[in-house]
């Protein structure tokens, strides 16, 4: 065995440095990972970059080559990935202090642009984060909170979405969806204080209409009296006879059914109410 090793160990210590080098040079690339290839400190080619729509199999992913010692990589990962933004304080547009909860979700798709802005992930997390809360205030902002709880929040959502995807890009980031997940007024004295504003504002709303009600409600009344009125003239010049007799029918009905028990009424033949009994004008 010595006298092996004593003969060939150049040839033995070649065949294995050629073997560790083959192996330094040789990149295993996931079809969840992007790699980007950096030499001497500058990203020169992407390994299995993000493509929309393309199947897994025909991406690039698998075995890659690199020069060992002189180009390094660094995995970039090609899944959605979640922003989680803390819980923040909003003032909506009706001076409501609202407490927020939200995310985005968003994919890496130019790795190079990220590590030479951000870095790693984690970096660019730590760059969207303010990004997104700046822009979920101003949006927010402008809407009140009667808004947030209708269709308009998904307005509000696919504004926040568009801002924070433009900022992002930079950054080598798509964002692909922004969420609210809770909206809420804050507990204590500034959610009784909100709610007995919003209490008397539905009362003064009520109040409103009720007065719209009646007032649409009288002139409806004196239209239909003033339209009975013309009727009666319109009957009076036709036959005035007629509306004369029918008017001091109604008065003697509503007179004769006044008295209740052994009430009377006592008047001469000759008043001029009980004309009608005496056959009219005569």
């Amino acid at each position: 065995m010595d006298q092996v090793w004593n003969r060939y160990r150049f040839a033995i210590i070649a065949a294995a440095a050629l073997l560790v080098a083959a192996l330094a040079s040789i990149i295993i690339v996931p079809e969840t990972q992007q790699v980007v290839v950096i030499r001497t400190g500058e990203p020169v080619r992407v390994v299995n970059r993000y493509r929309p729509n393309v199947p897994f199999g025909e991406t690039g992913a698998g075995i890659s080559m690199r020069i060992p010692v002189l180009e390094t990589v660094q995995y970039v990962d090609k899944r959605v990935l979640d922003l989680d933004m803390e819980r923040q304080q909003v003032l909506s547009s009706d001076q409501q202090r609202l407490q927020v909860d939200a995310y985005a979700r968003f994919r890496i798709i130019d790795p190079i642009a990220m590590v030479e802005n951000a870095g790693t992930e984690e970096n660019l997390r730590t760059q969207l984060a303010p990004i997104l809360t700046s822009v979920l205030r101003q949006e927010l902002g402008r809407r009140s909170f009667a808004n947030l709880l209708t269709a308009e929040r998904g307005d509000a959502m696919s504004n926040i979405r568009t801002q924070l995807d433009r900022q992002a890009r930079q950054y080598g980031a798509q964002v692909i969806d922004v969420r609210i997940k809770r909206a809420d007024l804050p507990d204590g004295t500034p959610l009784q204080a909100a709610f007995t504003r919003m209490e008397t504002d539905r009362e003064q709303e009520a109040a409103s209409i009720r007065a719209a009600g009646q007032r649409d409600a009288q002139i409806i009344r004196a239209e239909a009296e003033a339209q009975a009125a013309n009727t009666y003239a319109s009957a009076y010049g036709k036959d005035p006879d007629f509306y004369d007799f029918y008017r001091a029918m109604q008065s003697y009905r509503r007179t004769f059914e006044m008295g209740e028990g052994e009430s009377n009424i006592i008047l001469s033949p000759e008043n001029d109410y009980l004309r009608q009994f005496r056959g009219g004008n005569r």
